[in-house]
């Protein structure tokens, strides 16, 4: 039986769930951070998500689902507030009805999935919250295994990106590193594995590239783009034409189409062959 801990006001313990909300540091120096929306319940639970506790509201009706998530969660702590501290914590204009705080998973490259088909996602230094979540939502819904977050960067756990993740942040494996140098060890052991850079200049279109080996898909930053460092290690930079009077994409929006690319090849779509092959350095 999970501990049911009663706040009625905004205590201590209140003022550090509010806190997960808005603070990075906190996030992470607790190691937890807080879970809202249906959809992103219902996966962090059925895909068996550590989960420190439930937050909801005491002494108001509930729904069958919300019944069914409080009795059957394996959270060890329930935290029951007072309806409008719920509110508070709510980033719902209607406020949802329980919340979970969750566990941050070790940043270790070994949580990400290794098929001989392997498609992880690279994205460089991301500064927005909402593209960092709506890429782990394309990647999670196009065929990715896995995603890496590399250098400073929008925090994985952010209210704003799990939103925009629409909970796939619980569905794709995702890791962060402190530079794309981090990674060499692991590709090392995979050899075959190419780094596929995206540019808007880049060498070769999206569906012309060969995208059936097993590929590290590079996004860069949403102003900068790649780094020079990773733009010198791809084995091969693609881009996306486009017309009409946008001059470029959203960085989420590009890597959805290459994503979509990629998996028309791997599925074997008709048409005419691919013709940019690749070669390992």
């Amino acid at each position: 039986m999970p501990t049911v801990i009663h706040i009625m006001s905004a205590n201590a313990t209140f003022q550090q769930i509010e806190a997960l909300r808005r603070n990075r540091e906190k996030r992470h120096r607790l190691g937890l951070f807080v879970v809202e929306g249906v959809r992103a319940m219902n996966l962090l639970h059925s895909t068996g998500w550590p989960t420190e506790a439930l937050v909801y509201a005491g002494g108001v009706a509930r729904s069958d689902w919300a019944h069914h998530l409080i009795a059957s969660a394996a959270a060890p702590t329930h935290y029951v507030l007072a309806a409008e501290l719920l509110a508070r914590l709510s980033a719902r204009q209607q406020p949802s009805e329980v919340l979970a705080l969750a566990h941050i998973p070790a940043d270790d490259l070994a949580r990400l999935p290794t098929p001989p088909d392997l498609l992880a996602l690279l994205f460089d230094r991301p500064v927005s919250p909402g593209n960092l979540g709506t890429l782990i939502r394309s990647g999670d819904a196009l065929g990715a295994h896995g995603l890496i977050v590399s250098g400073h960067a929008a925090d994985l756990y952010d209210p704003e990106t799990l939103a925009a993740s629409t909970g796939s942040l619980f569905a794709l494996p995702a890791v962060r590193v402190a530079s794309p140098r981090a990674i060499e060890p692991w590709l090392a052991r995979r050899p075959g594995v190419r780094l596929v850079g995206t540019d808007e200049h880049g060498g070769v279109a999206v569906d012309a590239f060969d995208w059936r080996g097993p590929t590290v898909l590079v996004v860069g930053n949403e102003t900068r783009g790649m780094s020079a460092q990773l733009r010198e290690r791809c084995d091969a930079i693609v881009r996306i034409p486009i017309g009409g009077a946008a001059s470029s994409l959203n960085v989420a929006s590009a890597a959805s189409i290459v994503l979509y690319e990629i998996g028309r090849q791997r599925r074997g779509a008709a048409g005419a062959p691919p013709r940019a092959q690749w070669s390992a350095r």
